[in-house]
């Protein structure tokens, strides 16, 4: 990590994130066909502007039953292009495993966040995966200039930021971002299968299956499960 980027998320934690430049609206190129058609459309205006490190940011696991919330930030070299990085929930685990690699490889640094379970349940979900973004911000080795989030909530923080709805299919930083934190967390889920194989983590990865809703009423639920989240609650609270 920086202590540059330490310094700087640290002396502007109470900031709300605002940015003339961060609001700027981009009309209707959002969903034109040349955006959709060139996820590097945000990167390289920001570019033009004069930012050097532009950073994408993303998150996985917010609707999971189990497990931690894990975000990633990607600052590419100016220029980067990539055909194959996009939303990781349209790519094969096979490739997102492929472009993990490729992405630390190519990428000038690369920065996770986790935040886990109890604290998702004191501070709820939402502020638990902006927390990890965060935290995914600081570990970065460079400070970056501008960030560009996925979706419409921004990061607390005074540097210069673009909230992008589906950004993670319009921006090759945030398609990134959500390849690594969604590769990261699978990893996780996959240690907590060998922990607890009656709840088949492998292949759920904690979301609200039927199977896995059957194997909590079964074998109920573990230190991983977070207990703040439906039917989880509720079956606890039937206990009482």
């Amino acid at each position: 990590m920086n202590d540059g980027v330490q310094k700087t998320f640290t002396e502007l934690s109470n900031s709300d994130g605002s940015s003339s430049d961060a609001d700027l609206f981009l009309g209707d190129q959002g969903n034109s066909p040349e955006l959709l058609n060139n996820r590097t459309f945000f990167e390289n205006h920001y570019q033009k502007k004069g930012y050097k490190y532009i950073v994408g940011v993303d998150e996985a696991g917010r609707g999971p039953l189990a497990g931690p919330v894990v975000a990633a930030a990607v600052i590419f070299p100016p220029g980067f292009e990539s055909t194959d990085i996009n939303d990781s929930k349209k790519i094969p685990e096979p490739k997102r495993e492929e472009l993990y690699d490729f992405i630390f490889k190519t990428a000038i640094t690369v920065g996770v966040g986790i935040v886990y379970e109890r604290e998702i349940e004191e501070i709820n979900i939402l502020q638990a995966a902006l927390k990890a973004m965060r935290v995914a911000l600081i570990d970065l080795d460079e400070t970056p200039d501008f960030i560009l989030v996925d979706g419409n909530k921004k990061i607390n923080t005074l540097i210069p930021q673009k909230t992008i709805t589906k950004g993670d299919s319009k921006s090759v930083s945030i398609g990134a971002a959500s390849i690594i934190a969604k590769v990261t967390r699978d990893r996780i889920m996959y240690q907590h299968h060998r922990t607890y194989p009656y709840y088949n983590f492998k292949n759920h990865k904690g979301y609200a299956t039927k199977a896995h809703i059957e194997a909590i009423k079964e074998h109920g639920i573990t230190k991983i499960h977070r207990r703040t989240f439906s039917p989880i609650k509720e079956m606890l609270n039937e206990y009482k």
